[in-house]
């Protein structure tokens, strides 16, 4: 009887210890996959996300080409060098435009909310940090936070003042062309060029910081993707 209860007891023992281990293993196991779901779908976001972040770039950038045609025509124009003015209007307003990115954050404030250790690969995770934190805050002071950089209140009037004297309008008031040759005195010619020549190189070097943004943009895409794969 003895030897009966103990292999009874040892069977019940066993079992139950199975029983724990083969629980213990199914949680350990579901939670790993729903860890990997929750990674997975956040890497999609952020995905996602960034490629829509490309494409305003991509139109910021547009902008910024169209300014300096802007810019190369109104030179001209204070030249007095021949001038087809047909855009006018067009270049008019692209010479002081200011282009703000639009930034998509809902992936990345969703990695934030879920912990960054959601994301497994330490590489991956910090290139994903950098871009947020450090480049895209590079891009949105150029274009939005540093006062020097703003074009349009820092330099419509300036030009405008000097301008407005020689633009023609219709009866609805509406901006037809200018009236050229304008013959603007040396000293106005100059200080007009200085503007101009300013506007140049602060759209020059914020193109040159879109495009450090794009390539940092493009590796994290390349490294989300193999890790998706």
């Amino acid at each position: 009887m003895k030897k009966t209860s103990w292999k009874k007891y040892a069977f019940e023992f066993l079992s139950i210890f199975i029983a724990v281990i083969s629980a213990f293993a199914l949680s350990n196991w579901n939670d790993n996959r729903n860890s990997r779901l929750s990674e997975e779908k956040i890497l999609r976001e952020i995905n996602n996300g960034i490629s829509i972040d490309i494409q305003d770039f991509d139109g910021n950038m547009g902008g910024h080409q169209l300014s300096l045609r802007a810019n190369a025509v109104f030179r001209d124009l204070i030249n007095n060098k021949t001038v087809t003015q047909d855009s006018i209007q067009l270049f008019y307003i692209a010479l002081f435009r200011d282009y703000t990115p639009i930034i998509n954050r809902s992936g990345y404030e969703s990695l934030k909310a879920s912990g960054m250790k959601t994301i497994k690969n330490d590489s991956l995770r910090f290139k994903i940090i950098a871009l947020y934190d450090y480049y895209y805050n590079l891009i949105e002071k150029v274009e939005d936070g540093i006062d020097e950089m703003k074009t349009f209140p820092n330099y419509f009037s300036l030009i405008n003042d000097r301008l407005h004297a020689h633009m023609i309008f219709d009866q609805r008031g509406n901006f037809l062309r200018f009236d050229l040759p304008m013959n603007l005195t040396e000293q106005t010619k100059k200080e007009l060029l200085s503007y101009l020549w300013r506007l140049e190189i602060n759209r020059r070097f914020k193109l040159s910081r879109y495009e450090t943004v794009k390539q940092a943009i493009q590796n994290v895409k390349k490294s989300i993707e193999e890790e998706l794969d």
